[in-house]
Parts: structure tokens; C-alpha cells; sequence
């Protein structure tokens, strides 16, 4: 998973969730009906990787302005972080379930506009609403489930929660690949989201509000009544008891940090274990973007046809793997995160990531030294005007290949009829040509070139995938649910939360200006230098919370703080004796 919070859940949990749903469905109906947040998060972050690859044959000034897709990719990611912060303070002011059905008419408000879009401007408003969504999705349906679950399986429902995230982002490509033959294609694509939105709003309007924020409105007996629903008769009192206790607290909490979110966030940075903490949890959460996931889950039938697989089918569902093996990852997170501990299992990801993009680094380079060569009959045979300008304002064009061609303005490549790897035709890129090459039996290339090496490619990414999702894609996440001590956990994981999204900001902005300054080869290739810091940072900052308790995490902190001052006393001391000699 990539942009959500995981609670970890054993598998006695899960049994225990399974047999409790059983007798009381009302608990499994109210978790899922909040849970196609998560699945709308998945989809509509998922969903524009194979909508982009349409879009451009729709609008030319998306088709040759790179920034333009990044920001029609990116600007969900933007709207996200407003999203969130948003869905934190509605959460508290109107409550979770009014929070749940505000992001739902995001979602369907954002699914609409991007449908029946006109220009590329109105693509990025629709992304945008529904990057506000996805934000009060992210912040409001795990913590609708956790207040309206039973305390002992709340865990696993809100693991599910996590689940849907990416089985939302593999049912995207599903989608994608069924609307590739479409009348429409991306408008299908992007517009079908609003189909589950509309169905988790009436639902949403049938289920109630979250039994703790109606405590904490003094509306006591609307709580009893919510919580009579899905405990026992016997247990309803305790829990009770149990909420008041929790809200006192957390108001007491409340009053020694201040209300305000500023002050707040001074009070965690001014306590040393707090922000050893962060130092821990923000670390995690950037490096888990700068190994470069996003670039994946977002562009990943772009990197497919980088790869050699000119069409656009063919990368859609070659895309599909990635996405099925980032869901897997995600359920093997949950069998191993226990067993070899979170720091362990983050260190084995990062070694297995940087190996498998300095292997995609090489294999890049070799499908760029590789390439086919021009041919200027080869080309002529289009009509002189037909041929790239770029191509014939070389000096020595026969050293030109493939690769050299695409990267000339507005030009594109047809191979061969008599083979796809012999020398074919630099041609100026337009749909008169495209057409020509075709009837000339070639196949049209504009991202990447025939090539040996891309299925290799393509196994390569799903090895990146499977090293990636069990320790960095959820590791990241529980290590900062356990980091901080219990009064600073939100604002906490608030901090770390916004250090994710804005990374991925960043790297979702900027990965397909990198492939054209730097090719795929030096783009893999600086992801891997950026995993390899991170693997670094990770090993001295970064403590082993399995299997401690909250509080043993807090004196941990603490005790690597002493630890720290303790090494810089004795230095001290050193410095002073020497200088008295």
C-alpha cells in the first residue's frame, strides 16, 4: 500500500473478526460500506496510469507537454494533502459520517467533470476534487471503522480498510484495460468512479454516526444505542466507561498541548522523545516515496511501453501485474511483520529494491544501446516532408537510432515491415503517418523501441514489486503507529503522513521530466542512489519496535537520547583533557 495507514492485526485476530461478523452482520455491513473509501482512494489513484496513455491521443498539447501529464497525474496527489487536512478538522467539527459523504460527492463531483471534459484544464479540476476526496477518505474511514468496531477485531476490519486501498488500485487497471476498446475510453475510465461513490452515500445515509464523536458531543444515549448494536448486552456498560475514560483523557491531553494545530506541533518538536520519534516516522515515510513506488503504480503502462510494448493494450495488461502483486504484498506484510520484526523487514525491502532497480537501470541502457538504427530510405519512402526535421538536421544521421529519434521534437518511429528490430523510419509524429505506418505493416513507437530486453524489463518490475510491498509499502506506516508516545500519536503521525504526501508529490511531478533529461536507465538509476540513503538512514535511525509495548518504545527513545548525550559528554571531556596537556 502507498498512501494509507495499516493496523497490524494477527491471524487470531482475523478469526476472531470472522466469527464475530458471522453473528452480527450489522458490524461487517457498517466496515464495509465505510470501506469503499479506501477502494475509491485505490481506484482513482490507480485509475489515471492507463486513462493518460488515451488522453494524449485526445488532446496534442498533453501529448507533447510532459508537465502536463505529470500534473494531471499529480494533482489528485495535491488536492490529497489539502484533502486530509480538511478531513481532520471535519472529522471533528461534523463528524465522521458527514466526512464520509462530503468525500463521496468529491469523488462523484471529480468523476463527472473529468468524464465530460472538454480541455486538459478541466481533466486537472476534476483530478483535483477528487485528490480532496481521496484526502478525507485517507483521514476518515479507517477511524470511522476503528470507533464503530468491537475494540477486539478492530484491528483486522481496519486492515480491510487497507486492503481495498489496493484492491481499489488493481480493479482500476481491470477497468482500464476492459474500456481500451471503448468509444470514449478515458472518459469511461475516470467516470466509472462515480459509481461506487453514489452507492457508499446511500448506504452511508442508512448507517450512523461514530458512537465516540457522539460522546464527545455529549449525546450519550445516541452512543448507547450505536454500541447496544454491536456489542453484547452485558459488555454496552463497560464500554461506556471505557469511552468516557478515553475522551476525559484525550480532553486532558487536549489542554496541556493547546487546541491550536501550531501549538501542538511546537509542543511534540519541544519533547526530545517525541521527536526522536519523528526523526524514526518521517524518515520511513519519505524514503517509502523516493524508492520511487508512485512512479510505478501511476505510470506504469508508460514504463511498459519505455519497455518496447508500443500498444496501448499490451501495457494495460502487462500493467495488471504490478498492481496484483502490490495487493499480495500487502496480505504477506501481514503474515511476516511479527515474525521478523519491522526494521528488519524494511532493511531486506530496501536491499531487494535497490537490486532490482540497478538491474531495470541496466536493462534500460542496454534497450537504449540497442536500439534499432534509421534508415533514411527507410524513411524517405513516407515522402520526404514525412520524415522527422529533426533527423535531417543531422550532420551524420546514420549514427541516429531508434531512441535518438524519439527524442527529437514531435518525432516518432516505424519499424520495419520486414522485422521490428531492423533499421526502420524517423517520421514526424502525426496521425497521417501513424496511419501510413500501419498500412506500410509497421508498428508506430512515440515512448519506447523494439527491443529483446522487455519482457525482462517487465519481470524485473514485478521483482521490484514483490520487494517493495511486504516491507516498505506497509512497514512505513505501522512503524508510526508505534513510534510516538500515546498523547502525540495523532499529531505524530499527522506530521509523517503530510512528509508522505508531499514526497510523493514531488516524485509523481517529476519522474516523466526525469525520463526525458536523464532516460529511463539514469531515472531507475537515481532511484536506486535515493533507496540506497534511505537504507542508510534506516539502519541508524530508525529503531526495532516488535513486540514492545508503547511505553517500552517511549524509554527506548529515551534511553538512545542518553545514550547520545552520554557519547558527547565523554567526547567533551576528551577534548578538555587534551587541551590541559
Amino acid at each position: 500500500m502507498v498512501e494509507g495507514g495499516v493496523i497490524k492485526a494477527d491471524n487470531v485476530e482475523f478469526t476472531e473478526c470472522w466469527n464475530t461478523i458471522w453473528k452480527t452482520p450489522y458490524i461487517m455491513r457498517l466496515a464495509l460500506s465505510a470501506g469503499i473509501g479506501g477502494l475509491l482512494f485505490g481506484y482513482d489513484t490507480g485509475v489515471i496510469s492507463g486513462a493518460l496513455l488515451y488522453i494524449k491521443d485526445d488532446f496534442d498539447s498533453v501529448d507533447r507537454k510532459t508537465w502536463l501529464q505529470e500534473t494531471i497525474v499529480s494533482m489528485a496527489v495535491a488536492g490529497a494533502i489539502v484533502g486530509a487536512a480538511l478531513g481532520g478538522w471535519a472529522n471533528d467539527r461534523f463528524g465522521r459520517k458527514i466526512s464520509i459523504l462530503a468525500a463521496d460527492v468529491l469523488f462523484f463531483v471529480g468523476a463527472m467533470v473529468m468524464a465530460v471534459a472538454p480541455a486538459p484544464w478541466m481533466i486537472i479540476l476534476g483530478r483535483l476534487f477528487v485528490g480532496f476526496g481521496v484526502g478525507m477518505a485517507s483521514m476518515t474511514s479507517p477511524l470511522y471503522i476503528s470507533e464503530a468496531s468491537p475494540a477486539r477485531i478492530r484491528g483486522a476490519l481496519v486492515s480491510t480498510n487497507g486492503l481495498l486501498i489496493t484492491g481499489g488500485q488493481f480493479l482500476s487497471y481491470l477497468i482500464n484495460l476492459a474500456f481500451t476498446h471503448a468509444p470514449g475510453t478515458w472518459r469511461w475510465m475516470l467516470g466509472v468512479a462515480g459509481v461506487p461513490a453514489v452507492v457508499q452515500f446511500v448506504l452511508m445515509l442508512s448507517l450512523p454516526e461514530s458512537p465516540r464523536w457522539l460522546y464527545r458531543q455529549n449525546r450519550e444515549e445516541e452512543a448507547r444505542a450505536i454500541l447496544e448494536k454491536i456489542y453484547p448486552s452485558e459488555l454496552v456498560e463497560e464500554e461506556m466507561n471505557a469511552l468516557h475514560s478515553s475522551i476525559e483523557e484525550e480532553k486532558a491531553d487536549q489542554e496541556a498541548m493547546g487546541s491550536n494545530i501550531f501549538q501542538r506541533v511546537n509542543q511534540a518538536v519541544k519533547n526530545d522523545v517525541v521527536r526522536r520519534g519523528l526523526y524514526a516516522g518521517v524518515t520511513v515515510q519519505v524514503v517509502q516515496q523516493f524508492v520511487g513506488i508512485n512512479t510505478v503504480m501511476y505510470y506504469s503502462p508508460s514504463i511498459v511501453q519505455f519497455a518496447g510494448f508500443a500498444s496501448k493494450k499490451t501495457a494495460l495488461a502487462l500493467s495488471l501485474v504490478t498492481s496484483g502483486l502490490n495487493a499480495v504484498g500487502s496480505v504477506i506484510s501481514m503474515m511476516f511483520v511479527d515474525r521478523k520484526g519491522r526494521r528488519s523487514l524494511m532493511i531486506i525491502s530496501l536491499i531487494g529494491i535497490i537490486t532490482c532497480l540497478v538491474a531495470l537501470s541496466v536493462v534500460f541502457f542496454q534497450v537504449a544501446s540497442h536500439a534499432p538504427l534509421i534508415d533514411r530510405l527507410e524513411s524517405n519512402s513516407f515522402g520526404r516532408n514525412a520524415t522527422c526535421p529533426a533527423y535531417l538536421r543531422q550532420q551524420s544521421p546514420s549514427s541516429w537510432n531508434c531512441m535518438d529519434c524519439l527524442k527529437g521534437t514531435e518525432c516518432a518511429f516505424c519499424s520495419n515491415s520486414a522485422g521490428k528490430y531492423r533499421p526502420g523510419a524517423c517520421l514526424a509524429s502525426t496521425d497521417a503517418l501513424k496511419d501510413a505506418c500501419s498500412e506500410h505493416h509497421g508498428t508506430w513507437y512515440t515512448n519506447g523501441c523494439p527491443t529483446k530486453f522487455g519482457i525482462l524489463a517487465i519481470l524485473l518490475l514485478g521483482l521490484y514489486i514483490i520487494a517493495y510491498s511486504p516491507g516498505m509499502g506497509t512497514v512505513p506506516w505501522i512503524v508510526n503507529s508505534e513510534i510516538y508516545p500515546l498523547k502525540y500519536r495523532g499529531i505524530g503521525g499527522g506530521i509523517a503522513a503530510v512528509s508522505n504526501w508531499v514526497s510523493n508529490l514531488i516524485v509523481s511531478e517529476t519522474f516523466l521530466t526525469l525520463t526525458e533529461h536523464l532516460g529511463s536507465a539514469g531515472t531507475f538509476l537515481l532511484f536506486a542512489g535515493f533507496s540506497l540513503v534511505g537504507l542508510v538512514a534506516i539502519y541508524f535511525v530508525v529503531p526495532e519496535t516488535k513486540g514492545l509495548a508503547f511505553e517500552e518504545v517511549e524509554k527506548m527513545l529515551q534511553k538512545r537520547g542518553r545514550t547520545k548525550k552520554g557519547s558527547e559528554n565523554v567526547d567533551d571531556s576528551a577534548t578538555k583533557h587534551q587541551g590541559t596537556q
